[in-house]
């Protein structure tokens, strides 16, 4: 094959490698520079690579890559930038040290990968590796080295590092200033996230997205509406994040009309048609918002459902005391052979508790582990225990509690206590409130329950001794609530 015609063979693949139809031909182009001998070209693989990645198919471009004699710089970087955008992430880090091996020098484009990877590790010490190899070859001053450094210390909660290479950078593009308030606020400094919010002068829709579900994760609902509603007077448009953490905002403020705003706006911008967590976001809303029927609607009408779907619907009919019909929620979604998982099963057993279903809620709790191979967890038994307390089965439940594989909880203890006290089981109450006292001393209202059951029973020097007790432990009683005695 003569130079030109090489050339011209290259230039075809580049075009097939770029063009509109790869997805679905890589195998019929990686057989095409086969048959032309091509499967040495570090240009070629170098673009078939990032192809590979570029639709999720970093397996093969690794195995390709694998299969090349003598890799340049140029595939060197292609592979390590694939394999720094999907799992898992150790392989960037390999072929680095192979590169290295083959005495092949980084350049400017190795590290920025290199520091992705470290950051999705979040493995501090290899990133600091990475970095103290940038400062040695003097890399510092590009940019995207610079972003990849601030996101490996911001990914490790190093804000204070982070912070120093951020403010050392000439220009700040809106991809850092988004990296610096996302770790400040993962690390709980949500003011200070806030603070560099309001100090950017452009924002993507990911910058109001970050800080509408930082605040939301920080109790602080009010604020993040406020910041939403900003979004809007900005003239951007919510994405399918901005949906999903707006609407549980919306339930807990109680503000109905706004998501029933954007349940028309998802519907209309096709948010709805195009993403599931949508569509799960919208009946987990509805549902919150007691309004069952909606919920019911939307939920039929998702074009597409995972479990998560099916377990929304059948919490939903929990939460709004539609046991028996969360049951049958459950019996559908079988028969349409998808397949439960334990949050499905904490579902369908609350609905069983609130529909006094105790035979229907053995018979699924049994089949968690026979028919579904799924082993009951604390929630599971804890809400055992709610089905047992409900009904008066204190007996049983105690039973339960004491062949349970796991330690209970508070949670737990507090389900049986419930029932105690409904059913006038003092005795049992008694052991229920010791064993809360014993998981949570620091806790007021275990000792006020206990003092009130030894009221109860006129057993004043025990009233007492609870009350040494609380002193000893220096435990202040709760405003609100009251010691008899």
């Amino acid at each position: 094959m003569s130079g030109g015609s090489g050339r011209e063979v290259e230039r075809r693949i580049l075009r097939l490698l770029h063009g509109r139809k790869t997805r679905t031909q890589l195998t019929q182009i990686h057989a095409h520079f086969l048959r032309h001998h091509l499967h040495q070209s570090n240009q070629i693989l170098a673009h078939f690579v990032s192809v590979c990645a570029s639709l999720n198919q970093a397996p093969y471009a690794r195995l390709i890559f694998d299969q090349t004699h003598n890799p340049n710089i140029v595939l060197f970087n292609s592979v390590i930038k694939a394999s720094s955008l999907s799992k898992p992430f150790e392989y960037s880090l390999h072929f680095f040290t192979a590169m290295k091996r083959r005495g092949i020098w980084p350049d400017e484009f190795t590290f920025a990968p290199l520091l992705k990877s470290c950051a999705n590790l979040v493995d501090l010490r290899m990133g600091r590796g990475v970095h103290s190899g940038v400062v040695r070859l003097g890399f510092e001053r590009f940019r995207s080295i610079r972003i990849g450094i601030v996101e490996l210390y911001a990914s490790c909660g190093k804000m204070v590092e982070a912070q120093k290479v951020f403010d050392e950078m000439p220009q700040r593009d809106v991809i850092v200033w988004n990296l610096m308030i996302s770790g400040f606020c993962k690390m709980g400094n949500v003011e200070m996230g806030l603070c560099l919010f309001k100090q950017m002068s452009e924002r993507s829709v990911v910058s109001w997205n970050l800080m509408i579900s930082s605040l939301a994760r920080s109790d602080r609902d009010s604020e993040a509406l406020e910041v939403f509603r900003d979004m809007q007077d900005n003239g951007f448009k919510p994405d399918e994040a901005t949906v999903v953490s707006m609407l549980p905002i919306c339930a807990r403020l109680g503000e109905v009309d706004l998501g029933q705003w954007i349940h028309s706006y998802a519907g209309s911008s096709g948010l709805f048609k195009n993403f599931i967590s949508v569509g799960n976001s919208l009946v987990d809303f509805y549902c919150k918002c007691g309004m069952l029927e909606k919920a019911s609607t939307v939920f039929r009408n998702m074009p597409r459902k995972n479990v998560v779907s099916w377990n929304v619907m059948i919490s939903g009919m929990a939460f709004n005391g539609n046991g028996e019909l969360g049951v049958d929620l459950f019996e559908e979604m079988i028969s349409e052979g998808v397949k439960p998982d334990g949050a499905t099963f904490v579902g369908v057993l609350a609905c069983c508790a609130h529909a006094g279903l105790l035979e229907r809620g053995w018979d699924l709790f049994r089949s968690m582990s026979l028919k579904h191979h799924i082993e009951p967890k604390l929630e599971h038994y804890g809400s055992m225990v709610d089905i047992l307390g409900r009904i008066g089965g204190l007996s049983e439940a105690r039973d339960l509690i004491r062949c349970m594989p796991m330690k209970p909880n508070a949670a737990i203890w507090g389900a049986l206590l419930s029932a105690c006290r409904t059913y006038g089981d003092t005795e049992l109450a008694e052991c229920a409130v010791n064993e809360l006292i014993n998981l949570e001393p620091w806790n007021s209202g275990n000792y006020v329950l206990l003092s009130n059951i030894y009221a109860e029973r006129g057993e004043w020097d025990e009233v007492e001794k609870v009350r040494v007790l609380m002193r000893g432990n220096c435990i202040n009683k709760a405003p609100g609530q009251s010691m008899v005695g």
